[in-house]
């Protein structure tokens, strides 16, 4: 799973989920998010799902999940 992406860029950048909360700044913190899984091309798909069958993500726990380990 390469991340989840949004249709959001500045010039040629594309902007990231920990960039868009970022920006965001305290309001993101806020926020519950809610994310729909259309293909299933890592394990960790799975493990977004699970989380999704609750009232929804906080955002801490919405970046664990989607962005990249350390290589």
């Amino acid at each position: 799973m390469k991340g989840i992406l949004f249709p959001v860029w500045q010039g040629r950048h594309d902007v990231t989920m920990a960039e868009l909360l970022v920006r965001l700044g305290s309001f993101g913190l806020r926020l519950t998010w809610r994310v729909e899984v259309d293909e299933r091309v890592d394990p960790r798909c799975d493990e977004l799902e699970r989380s999704l069958a609750g009232p929804g993500l906080d955002p801490v726990t919405l970046l664990s999940l989607t962005t990249r380990p350390a290589s």
